[in-house]
């Protein structure tokens, strides 16, 4: 997993409340488990003017003008400013997969739902939760001005703007350790490595019949 340490990258808002992981990434294209591959179909119903099928070249596929995403100010952004209850929906994990592969590496939102929430921090994104007002702040601000970035700052805990913009959020200790380590749920189980080999050795020394390579 990317880790994630100070990031500054331009700011695209989707200005819609209760954006489930349907629309984030519909479920004709849940079909594979690798990760990566998704950012295609990130938003698809909204993004495109067609229907999208699974394994589908999207690169001539018409695209909606009327989508945050599809506009050239907003081309290349990485910090995505959004409404309450972001991630509703089904637990699917390929929303936070299609995210990170589209570029997205921070999304800002009043509210997020609890499972999207915990699939961010296990995929290498951050989820910042900041008031309703100051959220609504900076879609003003970032409407008004083209080329808006922020500079979020995980071990400070702080989102940074022009102006001296600062902006204090919080995260759990332990979700910041390992996002700021790059580590998932198979980097921390490695990380014990060792003492997982010691078990097995111990292990099989007291019940070496449980060997499959001896047997």
């Amino acid at each position: 997993m990317q880790s994630f340490n100070v990031h500054t990258g331009l700011v695209a808002p989707i200005d819609r409340a209760n954006v489930d992981t349907d629309l984030i990434i519909p479920k004709q294209f849940l079909k594979s488990i690798r990760r990566a591959g998704f950012g295609p179909n990130l938003f698809d119903s909204l993004r495109y003017l067609d229907e999208g099928q699974p394994d589908q070249d999207c690169s001539s596929r018409p695209l909606n003008p009327d989508f945050v995403l599809n506009a050239q100010r907003y081309a290349g952004a990485s910090i995505l400013l959004a409404r309450q209850n972001f991630g509703c929906g089904s637990s699917r994990e390929h929303a936070p997969w299609a995210l990170e592969d589209f570029g997205i590496r921070v999304i800002i939102a009043p509210s997020f739902a609890d499972i999207f929430f915990n699939n961010c921090f296990k995929n290498g994104l951050l989820p910042i939760v900041i008031e309703a007002e100051i959220v609504e702040s900076l879609f003003a601000v970032t409407g008004a001005n083209e080329g808006y970035s922020l500079t979020v700052d995980l071990p400070a805990q702080e989102v940074r703007g022009p102006e001296g913009l600062r902006i204090p959020f919080e995260v759990d200790s332990f979700r910041k350790h390992c996002l700021l380590n790059g580590l998932d749920d198979i980097g921390l189980t490695l990380e014990e490595s060792a003492r997982i080999r010691d078990f097995e050795a111990a292990h099989l020394k007291r019940w070496p019949w449980l060997d499959r390579q001896t047997a």
